[in-house]
């Protein structure tokens, strides 16, 4: 019963994602978050701490926030006090200069007692850094910004 909590509970993160609720995302982050999003550009990098994430939410929602997340599959491990819950997913949108955007990856989260602790996505980077730079290049600032770490 606890998996089927844990795989209903994940999806609608990717659904909140995909409508920019950052509450409900935010809701079940532990304070000692450790978050890892593998790349060399804006929003790349290893972050710890839940006000890094946000901070790092608040750029990825201002640069990819038109972005909608299908989830394809969720896979759950471990007891209740320390799973792990695996999402494979594509997205597709519109980034914030205006040009389509699709990628495709899995985040593997750790939950302890239901609070996330480790966030680690895995995904075409090299998608992600295009993107930036094309964004940088037409004038958005931030996508050109160092990387959020804690």
């Amino acid at each position: 019963m606890y998996k089927a909590i844990a795989r209903r509970r994940s999806r609608a993160v990717f659904e909140a994602l995909s409508r920019n609720d950052m509450d409900a995302v935010m809701r079940d982050v532990a304070e000692d978050v450790h978050h890892v999003f593998p790349g060399e550009n804006a929003i790349g990098g290893e972050r710890r701490g839940r006000d890094a994430l946000q901070r790092w939410f608040d750029r990825e929602q201002q640069l990819f926030g038109d972005v909608e997340f299908t989830v394809e599959r969720i896979s759950v491990k471990g007891p209740p006090w320390d799973m792990w819950v695996a999402i494979a997913w594509t997205n597709r949108g519109r980034t914030a200069d205006g040009e389509p955007y699709a990628n495709r990856g899995s985040h593997w989260i750790r939950l302890h007692r239901g609070k996330g602790t480790e966030i680690l996505a895995y995904l075409d980077t090299e998608r992600v850094t295009a993107a930036c730079e094309r964004m940088a290049a037409a004038g958005i600032e931030e996508a050109a910004a160092a990387p959020i770490t804690s």
